[in-house]
This record gives structure tokens, C-alpha cells and sequence, in this order.
């Protein structure tokens, strides 16, 4: 990563946001909800593409994962562009413009199946995923501040249920929408068959009906936000007669160990979901069709929304770093359990990791966000930054399923979630500066 100068600097005025968090912003909290929504079932959706696109351009895992390279790798590039864009404009505005940018990256997988180019679709889940990166950037703060510090985490846990919620439904509306027409397809062989035998007219217009849909929900999304009185907040405050913000959130080393966090989570989360279809199609794990597979991938992700309405009502009472140690070590024994076993053993131990996945997002950001006071824009934008997790581990993922297996290949998210333990019980808590200086 970048150094300190490298600065996503949406440089909140301090006092505007606390004049705000005494307020009453249900109504501002539930607009954003659908934002998270929106983002968790457009990034699931790639789980079922993979699948599909592997099959389509003969490709092998390493290959594959070049889609989550690509839409995860946005994060990396756009993230402190982004952080400067929403600095200028603010958040709502930068809310606006992010879903326009996503809407653009829906519509781009209309001449990428016409054309039948991975290429093409690989540029289009780049630019998908730099509308969302925007989103992420606008909401996830802007949820923070909309009410109390003591209870930011419960609140972007409870909105990020949400989210999971969007990642829920995104596996059924996919199988329905994109394997729909192989849905007959009784094995991984028949399955190469039924998408070879398809003309290019019927391969495009699977995958360009849901994304057109999407484009849609998209667009008007950008239009309801135009017009919605949300609190002003996010916009750099130019006055003359502000201090100037010295120093860089990168001194506070429980941020810093929590942008190690964020990567190594989306890592895993991303590359249990990219793995899920291939790894339940196994005829040692469940021997499903492709297109029941993909169905089990809203436990997976169905496990992470119950987790959130549950990890919400509990962070009130229990400090949120042993919470998150407490999910992680979970997470660990499950993914062992599904490396070294096999049948309905090893499927159900993989898709209950949903279930631990839950806070863990939301409760690395808020705690790594913690006492950055002016810095915390900056911080913000350092967090979305570290999401490229989602775009390598994958990818160093693939490589092992290449040549070890696709279950040996799950150490590499074993050893994430035992990173997310340590920042839980004692990186968290790591020496913070004075953000006075």
C-alpha cells in the first residue's frame, strides 16, 4: 500500500458531525439500507457468474478468479480518488454518482455477452465495482455518523444486515435468471454441454436480462437520492478560518491492523463464496447440479444476515472486539472441519462460516474508525482501500485449488480468520496517538 501521503481525505468537519449525532435520522438510516441492499446483491452475483463463465471460456480456477480480481481490485484503485470525489461533493452526491457508475458497469455486460469477450466482462465488473467502491465510501461513515459514537457498531451491523440480506436473495435470482437454461444439467460434464451447445443469441441474453434489470433498479435508486433531503455531511470544509488537519490516520496502529483486518476478511468471505459452487458440486462434499449449488449459497450468506440482526442486539452488551474474536475462532473450526472431512459434514461446516462472517465487517470498520476524530474520513477511505483483500486472496486462492485441490485450498481463509482473532482481542486495543496533533 501506499504511504501516508496516498490520502483519501474526505475531511470532515468535526463539529458538523457531532451536531448531528443527537438527532433523529431513522428515516436517513433507512434510505441508506437500500443501498446496502443493493451493493450485497450485485457483489454476490459474481459467485454465480464464475461459476458459468469458467464453464463458457474453459477456463481454470486461477483464471476465474480474475472476476473477483478485477471487481475487487476497483476497491484498490478508486478507493482514494473516490475519497477526494465524496471530499468535494459530499456524501449524498457521492452516493448519486456511485450508483450512476454502477448502473453504466450493468449496462457494459450487454456488449460483453454480445461480443462473448472475458475480457470485456472483466472491464465491466471493474467498472460495476467502482460505482460500488463510491457507495462504500459515502455510506459507510455517513451511517456512522448519522447517531451516538458508543453505538456506531450496532448501527453499521444492523444496516449491513441488510446487506446480507441483498447477498441472500442474489443466489436465487441469479440460478433463476443465469442457469436457468442449464438447470436440467445433471453433472459438471453436461453442464459444459448445455452452455457449448447454446447459440451466442442465448448465451448473451442470459446474462444481459438480469444486469439490464439491475441497470434499472440502479438508475432509479440515483434518482431517489437526488431528490431526498438527507443531513449535509461529508463535504470538505474549505473555511478560511478551520485549522488545518495535520498528521495522517496511518499513525494510529489499531487502524492500521484493522485495514489489515478489512483485507483479510473480504479476502476470505470472497473466496469462500467463489469457491462454494465448484466446492459443493464435488461428488465427495454433495454432488449437486450447478444450479442447486448455487441455491446454497443463500445459507451462506443468509447466515451472515441473521448473524448481523443478532451481533447488533449483542454488541450492546458485549464489548465488539470479543465478539469478533469470539466469530473468528468459530470461523477457524469450521473451515478446518470442511478441509478435512467430506459429505454433508464438510458442506454444512463451510456454509455456517456465513454465520460467523456476520459482524465481522462492520465491527472491524467501526472499531478501526475508533477516536480518529478529524482523521476518520481519511481512515474511511484507507478501510475501502484495503478491500483489494477480496481481489487477491481469491485470486492466491485459485492458484491453490490449481495445484492442491480446491479443499486443501481453504487453509488460505483458515489463516485469514486467525489474523481477524488477533485484531479482535488485542489489535484493537493498540497504542492510539493523540488526535489532537
Amino acid at each position: 500500500m501506499a504511504g501516508p501521503t496516498t490520502d483519501a481525505s474526505i475531511q470532515v468537519d468535526a463539529t458538523q458531525d457531532a451536531a448531528h449525532q443527537g438527532g433523529n435520522y431513522r428515516f436517513a438510516l433507512f434510505a441508506l439500507t437500500s443501498l446496502f441492499f443493493m451493493w450485497g446483491f450485485l457483489t454476490c452475483l459474481n459467485d454465480i457468474l464464475i461459476p458459468y463463465l469458467k464453464n463458457m471460456f474453459e477456463l481454470n480456477y486461477t483464471q476465474a478468479m480474475l472476476v473477483q480480481f478485477c471487481f475487487f481490485g476497483a476497491y484498490f484503485i478508486v478507493s482514494i480518488p473516490a475519497g477526494n470525489l465524496v471530499g468535494k461533493i459530499g456524501y449524498q452526491k457521492g452516493i448519486i454518482t456511485g450508483l450512476v457508475i454502477a448502473c453504466v458497469g450493468c449496462l457494459l455486460f450487454y456488449p460483453s455477452a454480445s461480443f462473448a469477450s472475458y475480457n470485456m466482462f472483466l472491464f465491466a465488473f471493474f467498472v460495476l465495482a467502482s460505482g460500488i467502491t463510491i457507495l462504500q465510501v459515502s455510506a459507510n461513515p455517513y451511517v456512522s455518523a448519522l447517531g451516538p459514537a458508543e453505538t456506531s457498531s450496532s448501527r453499521l451491523t444492523m444496516t449491513q444486515a441488510f446487506n446480507s440480506l441483498g447477498t441472500t436473495v442474489a443466489p436465487f435470482f441469479g440460478s433463476w435468471l443465469i442457469l436457468s437454461t442449464i438447470e436440467h444439467s445433471d453433472s459438471v460434464t453436461e453442464l459444459d454441454q448445455a452452455i457449448s451447445s447454446l447459440s451466442a443469441v442465448e448465451q448473451a441474453s442470459t446474462v444481459q436480462v438480469p444486469y439490464l434489470i439491475l441497470a434499472a433498479a440502479l438508475f432509479m435508486l440515483a434518482i431517489l437520492f437526488l431528490f431526498l433531503k438527507l443531513p449535509l455531511l461529508g463535504k470538505k470544509d474549505t473555511s478560511a478560518n478551520l485549522q488545518p488537519i495535520s498528521g495522517s490516520a496511518w499513525r494510529f496502529p489499531h487502524l492500521t491492523l484493522g485495514a489489515v483486518g478489512i483485507f483479510v476478511y473480504v479476502g476470505a468471505e470472497v473466496g469462500i463464496g467463489s469457491f462454494l459452487i465448484n466446492f459443493l458440486t464435488q461428488d465427495e462434499i454433495g454432488g449437486l447440479t450447478e444450479s442447486q449449488a448455487a441455491n446454497y449459497i443463500a445459507y451462506y450468506f443468509g447466515g451472515a444476515m441473521v448473524g448481523r440482526f443478532i451481533g447488533a442486539l449483542v454488541m450492546q452488551k458485549i464489548k465488539a472486539g470479543k465478539v469478533l474474536a469470539f466469530n473468528a475462532v468459530c470461523a477457524c473450526l469450521l473451515v478446518a472441519t470442511a478441509m478435512f472431512s467430506a459429505g454433508t459434514t464438510a458442506m454444512w461446516a463451510l456454509l455456517l462460516v456465513g454465520l460467523c462472517n456476520s459482524i465481522m465487517f462492520p465491527t472491524i470498520f467501526s472499531l478501526a474508525l475508533q477516536d480518529l476524530k478529524q482523521h476518520t474520513s481519511q481512515g474511511s477511505g484507507i478501510l475501502c482501500l484495503a478491500i483489494v483483500g477480496g481481489a487477491i486472496v481469491p485470486l492466491l486462492q485459485g492458484m491453490l485449488a490449481d495445484s492442491l485441490g480446491i479443499q486443501l485450498a481453504f487453509v488460505l481463509p483458515l489463516i485469514c480468520y486467525g489474523f481477524i482473532c488477533y485484531y479482535g482481542l488485542i489489535g484493537c486495543d493498540a497504542k492510539r496517538p493523540s488526535t489532537s496533533v
